[in-house]
């Protein structure tokens, strides 16, 4: 028996727990505005408090995106799916993944940096980092707004038939990538007009891989129910122990990783054609 149709076959929730799962959305939400209000505070310039404002709304996007899991996971095991709780899931992941990762990735990694001996070139700096983060939000808009219309998307490069998979990075592992270099370096902010650059590159190239037709590993696959509960059980304990230890490590490992495993998986699909037109 399929899960949908273990689904259909649930008896209809009681009304008042149609509130759960939104629930978990509005607090979503609430992390978002965090978020924003932590970056707002660090971007005083000259404040040494600032990184601690910084590393502290990095650490609330990855505290999101465990919120953002939860919600749509309640309302499946409560049979409480609704429309009005999808599109309010959407509204919060633009604010939460969207709005404020991309005035984060502002005020951290352009605004603090010094002028230096080349004025010209960091006036430019600054309007060209409120374009490259525009640009973030736009592309994680886009991917909510193209996933909650397509129903069977493709992969431009497909995988294995047997497993599911997103396509184009989703926006809460987009955010995910600037939060673990954030908290990797522990919110002290941008001043180095290169480092400048090079943290506006993997802006843009973030925001790209969310609007790409490229595969990204969905996790789906993992059966929470499964009947060896055990192993399952030590593994997340694993995580846990590790992602407490060595937060910024790992955080660092998983974004980064997760970004380049489309990449990979992009180049060696063409790799594979191109062989076999060889």
């Amino acid at each position: 028996m399929t899960a949908a149709e273990q689904t259909r076959q649930r008896p209809p929730a009681r009304r008042g727990m149609y509130v759960l799962p939104s629930l978990f959305t509005a607090g979503n939400i609430a992390i978002g505005y965090y978020i924003i209000m932590q970056a707002i505070r660090g971007s005083g310039l000259g404040d040494p408090l600032n990184q601690v404002y910084f590393d502290h709304a990095a650490v609330g996007i990855v505290a999101a995106i465990l919120f953002d899991g939860l919600d749509g996971r309640i309302a499946r095991m409560t049979n409480t799916a609704s429309e009005f709780g999808r599109e309010l899931d959407s509204l919060a992941d633009v604010i939460t993944f969207g709005v404020a990762p991309s005035l984060l990735a502002y005020l951290w990694g352009v605004r603090q940096i010094q002028t230096g001996e080349y004025p010209i070139v960091h006036d430019r700096l600054l309007h060209f980092g409120v374009v490259v983060c525009f640009l973030f939000l736009i592309c994680g808009a886009c991917r909510l707004a193209r996933f909650n219309i397509t129903t069977n998307p493709k992969p431009r490069n497909p995988g294995r038939p047997d497993r599911k998979y997103f396509v184009g990075m989703p926006i809460p592992a987009g955010a995910g990538v600037l939060a673990a270099v954030i908290h990797f370096e522990n919110g002290s902010p941008v001043y180095s007009q290169w480092l400048a650059m090079v943290w506006l590159a993997l802006v843009a190239f973030t925001g790209f891989l969310m609007v790409s037709n490229w595969r990204f590993w969905s996790g789906k696959e993992i059966d929470m129910g499964t009947r060896q509960p055990m192993r399952l059980l030590v593994i997340i304990l694993v995580v846990l122990a590790v992602m407490y230890e060595w937060h910024r490590y790992a955080l660092m490992v998983m974004g980064l990783g997760y970004l380049m495993s489309g990449v990979l998986a992009r180049v060696a699909y063409s790799w594979q054609r191109r062989f076999a037109r060889a």
